[in-house]
């Protein structure tokens, strides 16, 4: 069974090709020239955006080898240890909310002091699959729509981390 999903996982993204390429000649689109300028609306995209991520990386950064995500954990580890949450993921819970490749590294680092099947890394581990990166998404997509109001989102986006997070919790602790 795993081997004709893999077979057939292996031949989709060709399949979607040609038939992209079948479409295009069967209406008479020019498909080539439809995906190059797609292409160059893409880079064009990705070069407004830049600076928000340039900006998000360098604060991560800076946050992370200043110590003050490992000082925000250890002043917060008297509530965090009453609800479960070993304080080692605090930072990650913070830093997720602006980048998941820098979380990606808090978690490597969790998994090295408590390892990946321990509660801890359990938690981490869902809490990472459930939580998104709430501010890069906004400021990305808000930017290359040029919306200036974000009315609730911010909101419900942070009570669906919160939500997340507890789910997390609960979960890894099943486990």
């Amino acid at each position: 069974m795993v081997n004709v999903l893999s077979n057939i996982s292996n031949i989709m993204i060709p399949l979607i090709i040609f038939y992209i390429v079948a479409y295009g000649l069967a209406t008479k689109t020019k498909v080539y020239d439809d995906f190059v300028r797609g292409a160059k609306e893409g880079f064009m995209t990705v070069f407004q955006i830049m600076p928000t991520l340039v900006g998000l990386m360098v604060g991560v950064g800076v946050l992370r080898a200043s110590g003050f995500l490992d000082f925000l954990g250890r002043l917060l580890s008297g509530v965090t240890e009453k609800i479960g949450l070993c304080p080692d993921i605090v930072p990650v819970i913070i830093i997720k909310m602006f980048s998941s490749s820098a979380a990606t590294g808090l978690v490597l680092d969790i998994f090295k002091t408590y390892g990946p099947d321990s509660v801890t890394g359990m938690i981490t581990s869902i809490m990472m699959s459930c939580t998104e990166t709430v501010f890069y998404t906004m400021s990305v997509y808000y930017m290359t729509a040029k919306v200036t109001k974000t009315r609730w989102t911010l909101g419900g986006a942070l009570l669906s981390t919160l939500t997340g997070v507890i789910a997390s919790i609960v979960l890894g602790k099943m486990m």
